[in-house]
């Protein structure tokens, strides 16, 4: 498996490749913005490791940027690498389509982990079956477009992570998914955080509810987890 690893730190990007290597992965690196676009095109890697806080351009100013262009092409697993943690730098990160978010400094091999992690994921949910769509109470999601439609309104685009999240629960409606249990659902073991699914949540509320302040579809049960119409069925 090839993996673009994208970081203007010189030395950290030659450890995380280094390390990459060491566990069998064929690695290509780039420095910057427009290089990792270039190595993207021309490499095809399968798997991205991008650091947010990259020289580049006005059209592509971080790896923000470069997720959101990278992911309207294609559903290729990209963690982001940061030094920011704060609540919006979570949200901008899923937003952007990123599979996972890892926070500096962190263990080389703590990342090998987490991009198997994200590695295995992508591909169970690429080789097990699942159902074309679902429709329940006037919502219509299409998990292979990413798309879902609530009340006959426009269809609306969701990230992979958000497709994952509403996919586990529409797969489980009527059932308590703990938060350990979501988190291993979208992010694989030992990937994400209690913090970026209640931003998932919150992003993906925005979305299917008409009122995400009182939802109706994405339930939460209090220290418990989430639940997809839990009150509602049978």
């Amino acid at each position: 498996m090839k993996v673009l690893v994208v970081d203007d730190d010189r030395v950290l990007a030659d450890l995380v490749s280094f390390t990459l290597r060491r566990a069998g992965y064929e690695v290509v690196a780039a420095g910057d913005a427009k290089s990792a676009l270039q190595r993207w095109n021309d490499d095809h890697p399968d798997f991205i490791v991008l650091d947010v806080n990259l020289p580049g351009t006005p059209e592509l100013q971080d790896g923000f940027a470069i997720c959101r262009r990278i992911r309207s092409e294609s559903d290729v697993p990209i963690i982001m690498l940061t030094v920011r943690g704060d609540e919006k730098d979570i949200v901008y990160g899923l937003e952007a389509g990123a599979d996972d978010y890892v926070l500096k400094p962190f263990s080389p091999r703590q990342l090998v982990a987490r991009v198997q992690a994200v590695t295995r994921r992508f591909q169970t949910t690429s080789n097990h079956s699942r159902p074309a769509t679902f429709s329940v109470e006037g919502l219509d999601f299409n998990p292979k477009l990413r798309e879902v439609n609530v009340g006959g309104e426009a269809s609306k685009s969701l990230t992979p992570l958000e497709t994952r999240l509403l996919e586990s629960l529409m797969l489980n409606a009527g059932q308590t998914l703990t938060f350990d249990d979501l988190i291993s659902d979208v992010w694989g073991p030992g990937g994400g955080t209690a913090e970026m699914l209640r931003q998932l949540v919150k992003r993906l509320r925005s979305k299917v509810e008409k009122d995400p302040a009182n939802p109706y579809y994405i339930q939460n049960l209090p220290g418990l987890g989430y639940a997809f119409l839990l009150k509602r069925s049978t």
